[in-house]
C-alpha cells in the first residue's frame, strides 16, 4: 500500500494506539470485539482459561503480527480467549468490524487491505494446523521436539531462540 493509502485506511478503520504492561488484559474471552491488534512493540500471548483456572497458551503474537482479525471480522462473536501482553507492549487497534459496509465503495486501499486480511487468516489457519502437530504426541518429551523441530525447520537453523520462558512453553504444549 502506498503512503497515501495507508494513511486513508488509518483513517477510515478508526486507528487507535494504546500502551498495555506486562500481564495486563488487552481482550478478555466473553468480550464482543471490533477491532483488531496490530502489536508494534513488544509481544502478547493468545490464551485460554476454564472454569478451574487452568491456563493454556494456544500462540504467541510478536512486533509486526496481528491478532483478533477473526473476532473482529465476525461481528458479535464473543471472544473464547484472553490476549494478554506477554511484556510492556504498544497496539495498534483497527476498527474492521462492520467491514462489509466499508467495503461497498471500492478504493485501490480497500481491495489491498481485503487481500491482507486473507493472507493473515491463511498464516493463522497454518499456525493452528502446527499446533496440533506440537500436541498430539503423547509424551511431554514428543511435544517438546515437535515443537522445537517446527521452529528449526522455519528458522532453517539448528539455533534459535523461542518466545517462551519455561512456564509458557508448559502451557502453550
Amino acid at each position: 500500500m502506498t503512503e497515501e493509502e495507508i494513511n486513508a485506511a488509518l483513517l477510515a478503520l478508526h486507528a487507535e494506539e494504546r500502551r498495555f504492561q506486562k500481564g495486563q488484559a488487552i481482550l478478555s474471552a466473553g468480550a464482543v470485539t471490533e477491532r483488531m491488534g496490530l502489536v508494534l512493540e513488544g509481544s502478547v500471548t493468545i490464551e485460554s482459561s476454564d472454569l478451574w483456572g487452568s491456563r493454556s497458551i494456544l500462540s504467541h503474537v510478536g512486533r509486526g503480527h496481528f491478532f483478533a482479525e477473526t473476532y473482529a471480522l465476525l461481528e458479535n462473536e464473543p471472544m473464547l480467549v484472553d490476549v494478554i501482553a506477554n511484556e510492556d507492549c504498544r497496539i495498534l487497534f483497527f476498527r474492521i468490524g462492520g467491514i462489509q459496509r466499508l467495503l461497498q465503495s471500492m478504493e485501490p486501499w480497500k481491495s489491498k487491505l481485503t487481500g491482507n486480511l486473507l493472507m493473515i487468516s491463511a498464516r493463522k489457519n497454518l499456525l493452528l494446523s502446527g499446533r496440533s502437530f506440537h500436541t498430539s504426541p503423547n509424551t511431554v518429551r514428543g511435544r517438546v521436539m515437535a515443537y522445537l523441530n517446527t521452529v528449526s525447520v522455519q528458522e532453517r537453523s539448528r539455533e534459535f531462540d523461542i518466545p517462551f520462558d519455561r512456564q509458557q512453553l508448559a502451557d502453550y504444549l
